[in-house]
Parts: structure tokens; C-alpha cells; sequence
């Protein structure tokens, strides 16, 4: 195990907001369903301004693949805009036991 190895497996912490056509077409269900695959806490809702907010805690490396997928990819039908990543930071261990859909 490498340098490259141990960073990626620090945890660490976001919040997140997805911007442009993103309601009402199953992105917080995918975005918890691949949360849920990599093994990242946290939650995910709808906001009354029509963006995805969200925290998410989890291994560095596998954070850093939902960044990708947030900014890049989301849910079938979407139309990503802008993607906002926010209070960055490490934690010693995980606040979330899994990761939600809140309403």
C-alpha cells in the first residue's frame, strides 16, 4: 500500500449542491444508490430553489468519485449546470450510519 493508497482511504466530508434541470428526474435516488455502493454516509434532498443538496463522509478516493459523478454524469434525463462543493474537511470518524433520501 502506497502513499496514493492511505491518502484515499482519509476520511473526509462535503456538502454539495447540484445546479440546472436536476428534480424530478430520480437523482437523489441514484445519487444514494451510488452513495450507498461506495460506502458513503450522508443524505441527499430536494431544495425549495430547485437545486440537490446534500453531505456526504466517506473515504477520500471514493468521495472523490461522486465529485465526478455530482459534476458529470448524475441521473439519466438530467442536465447538470453547475456543481458546488463546500466545507471541505477530515473527520476521525463517520456521523452518518448510511446515506438518505430526506424530504
Amino acid at each position: 500500500m502506497g502513499v496514493q493508497d492511505l491518502q484515499d482511504h482519509v476520511l473526509v466530508q462535503c456538502d454539495f449542491e447540484i445546479f440546472g434541470q436536476v428534480q424530478g428526474c430520480g437523482f437523489t435516488k441514484f445519487c444514494r444508490d451510488n452513495c450507498l455502493a461506495l460506502g458513503i454516509k450522508g443524505w441527499v434532498k430536494n431544495s425549495k430553489q430547485g437545486t440537490i443538496m446534500g453531505k456526504m463522509q466517506g473515504a477520500k478516493g471514493d468521495v472523490g468519485k461522486m465529485v465526478d459523478w455530482l459534476s458529470k454524469t448524475g441521473s439519466p434525463g438530467c442536465k447538470i449546470e453547475k456543481a458546488e462543493f463546500t466545507n471541505w474537511g477530515t473527520c476521525s470518524r463517520l456521523a452518518f450510519t448510511d446515506f438518505a433520501i430526506r424530504f
